[in-house]
């Protein structure tokens, strides 16, 4: 009998619409021969099952479950595709723990972890990753710009501390742009990070446990003509990837070893993307992905691709690989 994946999708942030791009690329490629792939779309208050012809079934959230056609739908599986809450902050994964429902991705602790940029550069540090300095600003607090600029000096990021898809992220040159950004990045968090510019070759890395081993699938050299891979750099094609990128040998052996080591240490599975600048040698960390983006732009599924992977194979083995050690 074929078992019931529910493609979860959606989500209650600003990244909605991207994680609905991410969830139908899984959605698509699910090997139908295998599986029953379940398309599910969720906002804050409205949860539900969308069939191939786009109607739509209320979810049962008391046991996420549906009724198709007088069908009762129970789900063997969630392949979590919601970037931002309450998918890469640990409240889905807290919600199908109590269920008992398997589920892809990292754990509600992971999640949450990786979510804070601040906590999860914290946590490299720690482990000896080399970060970029910054300051954590919460909302009405008073502020010192004073400070920042002589900690941080210009230019330098404004970013929101929970979001990602580079919303909320500005690059500023000056103190008179300061207190705009700040502002603009607390419409989407309660929380700022302020950090320090490295001046240096952008790149991302995808990683997964992948058949036993942790594998480095690919590092993409980010180049944009954007001042910074913003968001519209990222989603309409403002931007070249190049991979391998054209980086040393030396650089190239630094950037594996860091990104598996976080990968390792910060216990997570499922696929991530790790994104890293370079100043000269030393790969600086800059944040970590742990449910990157799947959309058709999206850098991780095609460093899957360059490595004869199928997306199709790349998600059964996730499937199978969850459901053989589920144990959160």
């Amino acid at each position: 009998m074929k078992k019931n994946i529910a493609v979860l999708m959606g989500g209650y942030s600003s990244e909605h619409e991207i994680s609905v791009q991410s969830g139908t690329t899984v959605f698509n490629h699910i090997d139908s021969n295998t599986y029953n792939a379940y398309k599910v779309i969720i906002k804050e208050k409205d949860w539900n099952l969308f069939t191939v012809d786009g109607t739509r079934y209320p979810i049962n959230k008391e046991k996420f479950n549906c009724i198709v056609n007088n069908e009762e739908i129970n789900f063997d599986l969630v392949f979590i595709m919601i970037h931002g809450t309450p998918g890469e902050d640990g409240i889905i994964q807290k919600y199908f723990n109590k269920l008992g429902i398997p589920y892809t991705g990292p754990s509600p602790e992971v999640a949450l972890l990786t979510f804070n940029k601040k906590d999860c550069i914290e946590f490299a540090r720690k482990n000896n990753v080399k970060t970029a300095k910054s300051i954590l600003l919460n909302k009405n607090t008073n502020i010192s710009f004073e400070k920042i600029e002589k900690e941080l000096g210009f230019p330098l990021f404004v970013k929101a501390n929970n979001s990602g898809s580079s919303f909320g992220i500005s690059k500023v040159y000056n103190s008179k742009k300061l207190k705009i950004a700040i502002k603009k990045s607390f419409d989407f968090d309660e929380q700022v990070l302020i950090e320090q510019f490295l001046d240096g070759m952008e790149v991302s890395v995808g990683v997964m446990n992948y058949n036993d081993e942790v594998k480095v699938f690919g590092i993409t050299e980010i180049v944009t003509s954007n001042d910074f891979f913003d968001y519209e750099a990222k989603y309409e094609g403002i931007h070249e990837e190049i991979t391998p990128a054209r980086i040393t040998k030396i650089q190239k052996e630094k950037v594996e070893k860091v990104a598996k080591d976080i990968y390792i240490k910060l216990n997570m599975n499922g696929f991530s993307r790790s994104d890293f600048i370079f100043i000269k040698d030393e790969p600086y960390l800059l944040e970590v992905n742990s449910i990157p983006g799947m959309t058709e732009h999206s850098i991780f599924p095609k460093q899957v691709k360059m490595n004869n992977i199928s997306l199709k194979k790349l998600f059964s083995f996730m499937i199978e690989d969850t459901l053989k050690t589920f144990k959160r």
